[in-house]
Parts: C-alpha cells; sequence; structure tokens
C-alpha cells in the first residue's frame, strides 16, 4: 500500500476490492492530505495573530486591518485546488460510473430490491430472462412477487441477505424498494446507490478479489436500520457455478402458486372493486356477495354492523 493512502486506513477505510476502487481512493486521500495541510496551516497562521497581534503590543486597534494581499492569494489557490478536484477528477469518475456501463452480456445483471430491514436478490436463471413480479403475488415464500404464471420465472433464483458473485466479472445491480428509501452500500467495493420505492436504479463494480464482503443499508429507514446488513461473496468461476447450482436446487426450478391476488381470507371483508376496502355503512353490497362470503365469517365491523341494525326499531 502507498504510505500516502495510510490515512484512508487510519480512519477506518476497508481495503479496497473492485477494478475502479483505486481512483476513489486516490481522491479521497488527496482530499484528507489538503484538508490536513489546511488545518494546520490556518491553525499555524491563527496562533500567529494572536500573538503578533495581541492586546499588550497593540493597545490601539488598528480599524484599517491587514493591507497585504497575501490572504486574498491564499483563499484563491484553495478554491482553485477544490475546483480543480471536482472538475477534474470527481465529475468525470461519476460519469463514468453512471453512464459507461458494460454490455449487457458480459455483465451479471442483479435485481436488488429492498425492504425494512433486508435486501432481496433477483436472478435470472439459465435463460438469461427475469421473470414478471406483480405486487399481487408477494407472499412469505414468494418475497418479491415473481408471477408464478410466466414462463421466463420458473428458472429464477431468490435470495436474501447474502449475494455471490463471479471473480473479475462486472456486475450490475439495478436498485429498488418494497417500502421506502434505502441505500444499498458496499464498502469495499466503493459503491453505493438509492433504493427507491417505484424506481430501478442501476450501479456497477468489477470484484478482483475473493472474500465476503459487508452489505449495509446507507440511508435511515426506520427503528431497524442498524441491523440492516447483508453480505456480498465473491467466488471464483467455479464456485459460482456451484453455487448457481445449489439455489437452483433449493428453489426446486419453480415458484410456489400464491391464491389469487383478489381472494380474500377466511374473516376478511367482502371484495369490492378496491381488494381489501371496507363498504360503508348503508352501502350497496357488491354483485355475488352472498355467493362469495357464504364459506367465511363476518368481520367484526360486518357483525357490529348487522347487530345494530338488529336492534333499531322500525319505523
Amino acid at each position: 500500500m502507498n504510505s500516502l493512502a495510510l490515512i484512508n486506513e487510519f480512519l477506518g477505510q476497508p481495503p479496497n476490492a473492485s477494478f475502479h476502487g483505486y481512483q476513489i481512493d486516490h481522491i479521497i486521500e488527496f482530499c484528507h492530505w489538503f484538508m490536513a495541510a489546511l488545518f494546520l496551516g490556518w491553525s499555524t497562521f491563527f496562533i500567529y495573530v494572536l500573538i503578533r497581534f495581541r492586546k499588550r503590543r497593540h493597545p490601539s486597534a488598528d480599524h484599517l486591518g491587514v493591507r497585504s494581499g497575501i490572504s486574498t492569494h491564499l483563499e484563491f489557490s484553495v478554491v482553485l485546488i477544490e475546483a480543480v478536484l471536482l472538475l477534474g477528477f470527481a465529475i468525470p469518475l461519476w460519469a463514468k460510473r453512471v453512464n459507461q456501463f458494460p454490455p449487457g452480456k458480459e455483465a451479471l445483471v442483479v435485481h436488488v430490491v429492498a425492504q425494512q430491514f433486508s435486501f432481496n436478490y433477483h436472478l435470472p436463471g439459465p435463460d438469461g430472462a427475469f421473470g414478471r413480479r406483480d405486487v399481487g403475488f408477494v407472499s412469505n415464500s414468494n418475497p418479491l412477487g415473481i408471477d408464478p404464471n410466466d414462463p421466463a420465472g420458473k428458472d429464477d433464483i431468490v435470495t436474501s441477505g447474502e449475494l455471490h458473485v463471479p471473480l473479475n466479472r462486472p456486475v450490475i445491480a439495478e436498485l429498488s424498494s418494497k417500502d421506502v428509501i434505502h441505500d444499498y452500500f458496499v464498502p469495499s467495493m466503493r459503491i453505493g446507490g438509492d433504493a427507491i420505492p417505484g424506481s430501478l436504479i442501476p450501479i456497477w463494480f468489477t470484484p478482483i478479489k475473493t472474500g465476503s464482503y459487508e452489505v449495509i443499508c446507507a440511508q435511515l429507514c426506520g427503528l431497524g436500520h442498524y441491523s440492516m446488513k447483508g453480505t456480498l461473496v465473491v467466488d471464483t468461476p467455479q464456485e459460482y457455478e456451484a453455487w448457481l447450482k445449489e439455489r437452483a436446487e433449493l428453489s426446486g426450478g419453480s415458484q410456489a402458486t400464491p391464491p389469487p391476488p383478489t381472494q380474500r381470507p377466511q374473516g376478511e371483508p367482502l371484495s369490492n372493486p378496491t381488494p381489501g376496502t371496507i363498504l360503508p355503512p348503508g352501502a350497496p353490497k357488491p354483485p355475488n356477495a352472498d355467493a362469495e362470503g357464504a364459506a367465511a365469517s363476518p368481520h367484526p365491523a360486518q357483525q357490529l354492523q348487522n347487530a345494530a341494525a338488529t336492534a333499531s326499531p322500525t319505523p
């Protein structure tokens, strides 16, 4: 490791494990040393001013102040260096990360779906196509709502908490969320991005070291935010293929078929055009309501409404 980069390690930054990470490390270490130089310089100047212009040496205040232009030149130099860092290094590096994505055939594409308080991963099967997802199919056994009737989703792989990726192959992670805004951050890969409900935000990186790396949520997302962590495992190509085979065997090659999205469990109020809506008092019953609810016990709210209607006198 470069001796100048020791400041990053001293401040707790984990070792880099991605192809592009060294560029980010160089910018960070330069900023740290630059800020350290500014701190020492301004602190020295501050102490000099306290001694040079103390009251005992200058009992009468000089209202004209400093007549030299050195402070102006120093401030201009600081602004110039910061502009070079921003325009010459930071913005070009950022633009490369968001505009120059690797070709889809070369990269591993994975959907990362965040929720309170875990990360879910959706990978395509051997056909290379993602199955359709619909919120109506979400259940405990189908956390991402993969359509069981979609042939493209029969061989898809879904994992939670831990993702395996192959060494030296670009990985494109498309981020989304099921509830609130999260942030998918892998410090060792020097990459992160917001996971926003209703959006699909891609990020990419190329791992260059095998091992297990921590994944954290870098966006305050609720009371359990502190525990929203995961693991990214970088495997050799042979180990990655073995992991894919294992996951395919565990999933059984197909998704379990959940009940239709509009079917209500026993005891739930009768469904109308908006599933799960309780009808207001006095509203007409939907068509076939009696037939649909014959086998289900009335909802407690409906029982109270029926009891009130029975007890009220008929005019």
